[in-house]
């Protein structure tokens, strides 16, 4: 269809008073969509920072260690600056920190033996060295010991000597068993081993000959504690951010971050994770922790929460399910608690005996649009499929097809309501892999199992199907240990051998073969956003972006290339009003601010808007257009009418990196961005101001 798009010329006057209103409103606007206008392509990270292991002080400086993270207070001025992989950091997950004054730097060492060196201003030198070193004795960092401007680090298989001032690696100590601590006199170095006892070594010597170093006495225990009124003031200071980095399960409701980070399933895993619901409010960004330590109400375990749902007509009442049934919460604090002495909910079966409230698993809960909660009693004796109503109690739903080997389906997980109103869910167990297909009107239920096999009749062989999801087409994707699937419609009703496509990328080198879609990729999570693409999370190997028709990779996040936190990916959960793509992961909560938002059903000068505006010199990134509908029709010109840029929308975004169809930047000036639908109805109009 064509547009007949009307062409504006403006005399300078009109022009001057143009820029003039243009100027004012935007600043106005500005105010109102500060929070929202992150720069696409920008990374951001939610770290808990409050579990507190070390405090050093440098000058005013103080650096505080907690729950992995880093931050500084400035005794001079009270200001607390968070530090991790968008701002400063080469990693995450820091296990030790020590100030090194003769060089005027801190030491970090994460987890994986990475070192990094930071200057009270910030500034970061990364030291990969043993990171990267092939070295085959146990790389196992046991401490760090800061003598001059050298620091000592005990593994494993010795000693590594770094010099501070110099950032280099001077002396790989391979001892030949495990040393806890290194001391000094001055003349000789002391390292101390639980199993060895007390050896040293003359420091003009080659100390890289293990026969320079002696046995000098036995093993002595030293402790390390954290100067108390360091301490003291690092736990006055609040840095913001979650309580704990865990985040297995995400749904994003009432323009909030829902969360519950526990995992356990039954023979596979058990994260021992203790039970928390921690919420994101977006638009102020801040935490709320719901009520923790519930074992000293309820007399059981309160752990590995691995599951939640939120009522749709209230933000404040949430259910959350795990190892120990299910919780109800409202306003964050526990309203009520179900068990199998207090409800319908059974035990799990362990051979012939049923087990107590500590093991009454409730994997996956969610509401349908009815208001009706769902929940799954996995290993349960009969009960499998309930229904939990408001005044009315529970009901069950037995349905024969969810048993197995005398009990239901041990790993039911991933609940989620479909745009037809059917309920989906699968059974993430190696025994029993399947999914599910629930019609709440009728109590009828496909159960799909057994063999698997994709459109040309292959058999799939997967052992574990982690999620489920629904895309804008209707199909029905699934996520398992060898790669991604979904179901067509049509292909619904196909029970025995269950069909699934696996889609084929086409290679598009003149031949007609293809791949299947990231095939044997361990996927565990899978997401779609308001343009149709796939957000798929992966164990192991980060987060890929596919687009809406499967062809095209857009783009590939690991740890390695990205401030993604980690490439072993829990869940996914994207806010369409922004764009803001979560990623929960082992090592804590980032995202990724896309540019996919939820597309309005009508565009007008209210809700279409730009951002930055103005834009002002030296900005390079790009300018972001939201509001519009589903694949509208943009096109951006001068105000004279010549047209420097055009395209659609991805969801309800467009962006523009400010240059013209010949990729020069454009010149100072009044830019008129003009919409239609992808009907070809006219939208609306909105304006930028650029200034160099």
């Amino acid at each position: 269809m064509q547009h007949v798009w009307a062409q504006t010329t403006l005399n300078s006057k009109e022009m001057h008073n143009l820029m003039r209103n243009l100027l004012v409103t935007a600043c106005l606007l500005l105010a109102a969509v500060t929070s929202a206008a992150v720069g696409i392509g920008t990374w951001k990270n939610y770290l808990a920072y409050s579990d507190i292991t070390d405090v050093q002080q440098a000058g005013n400086t103080v650096f505080v260690l907690a729950s992995g993270g880093l931050y500084t207070y400035n005794t001079a001025d009270q200001s607390i600056v968070t530090y991790d992989k968008t701002n400063a950091l080469s990693d995450c997950g820091i296990q030790i920190i020590a100030w090194c004054q003769a060089a005027g730097r801190l030491v970090i060492v994460y987890d994986n033996g990475n070192i990094d060196l930071m200057t009270r201003s910030g500034d970061v030198d990364n030291m990969p060295d043993y990171y990267n070193s092939l070295i085959t004795e146990d790389k196992t960092i046991n401490g760090i010991d800061v003598i001059g401007s050298h620091v000592y680090m005990s593994t494993g298989f010795g000693v590594v000597d770094i010099n501070v001032a110099d950032r280099e690696v001077t002396g790989t100590y391979n001892l030949g068993f495990p040393v806890n601590y290194v001391y000094s006199d001055g003349s000789s170095l002391y390292a101390a081993s639980e199993s060895d006892g007390i050896y040293s070594a003359r420091m003009s010597s080659n100390m890289l000959d293990p026969g320079n170093w002696t046995y000098v006495a036995p093993y002595t225990p030293r402790s390390k504690t954290v100067d108390p009124e360091l301490l003291a003031l690092a736990e006055t200071l609040a840095p913001g951010g979650p309580r704990h980095n865990t985040f297995y399960c995400m749904k994003m409701r009432h323009g909030r971050l829902y969360t519950s980070g526990g995992f356990f399933l039954s023979a596979m895993t058990d994260s021992e994770r203790p039970g928390t619901v921690q919420v994101l409010d977006c638009d102020d960004d801040e935490w709320q922790v719901y009520q923790e330590n519930l074992d000293t109400i309820t007399g059981y375990i309160y752990r590995n929460v691995n599951c939640l749902a939120v009522d749709p007509s209230d933000p404040e009442h949430v259910f959350a399910g795990g190892q120990s049934g299910m919780y109800e919460f409202r306003n964050g604090r526990l309203e009520d608690y179900f068990n199998r002495d207090n409800s319908i909910l059974q035990g799990a079966l362990d051979g012939n005996t049923e087990l107590g409230n500590d093991y009454t698993f409730v994997h996956s809960v969610e509401f349908s649009s009815d208001g009706t909660l769902w929940l799954l009693n996995s290993q349960a004796p009969s009960n499998s499929l309930l229904s939990y109503t408001q005044g009315e109690g529970f009901a069950a739903h037995d349905v024969d097809d969810l048993m197995a080997s005398g009990y239901s389906f041990a790993g039911m997980i991933g609940l989620m309501e479909d745009s037809r109103g059917l309920m989906w869910f699968v059974n993430n167990h190696f025994a029993n892999p399947a999914m599910a297909c629930f019609r709440p009107g009728t109590n009828e239920i496909n159960v799909y199992h057994g063999t698997f096999v994709n459109q040309n009749g292959a058999q799939l062989g997967f052992y574990n199907i982690r999620c489920i999801t629904e895309d804008i087409d209707g199909n029905i994707w699934i996520g398992t240990d060898v790669g991604p699937f979904y179901m067509t419609p049509a292909q619904m009703e196909q029970m025995n051998p269950c069909v699934l496509t696996q889609y084929v990328v086409p290679r598009n080198d003149g031949t007609n073969y293809g791949d299947y879609l990231l095939s044997g990729t361990d996927v565990t999570a899978v997401a779609v956003d308001d343009a149709g693409r796939k957000w798929i999370g992966t164990n192991g190997n980060g987060v890929y972006l596919i687009s809406r028709d499967n062809n095209t990779q857009l783009e590939h996040f690991t740890a390695a290339d990205t401030p993604l936190l980690s490439d072993n990916i829990e869940s996914i959960a994207i806010d369409g009003a922004t764009g803001e793509v979560f990623f929960g992961t082992d090592m804590g909560l980032c995202s990724y601010m896309s540019d996919a938002t939820t597309p309005n059903g009508e565009m007008t000068k209210d809700n279409v808007y730009a951002y930055p505006n103005p834009v002002k010199p030296g900005y390079t990134g790009l300018i972001t257009i939201t509001g519009l509908s589903f694949d509208a029709d943009v096109k951006i010109v001068t105000s004279n009418g010549v047209l420097v840029a055009e395209g659609r929308s991805t969801g309800g975004t467009f962006t523009w990196d400010g240059c013209d169809l010949d990729g020069r930047p454009v010149a100072s000036g009044m830019y008129m961005v003009m919409t239609a639908t992808s009907a070809g109805d006219k939208g609306t109009v909105c304006k930028i101001a650029i200034v160099r």
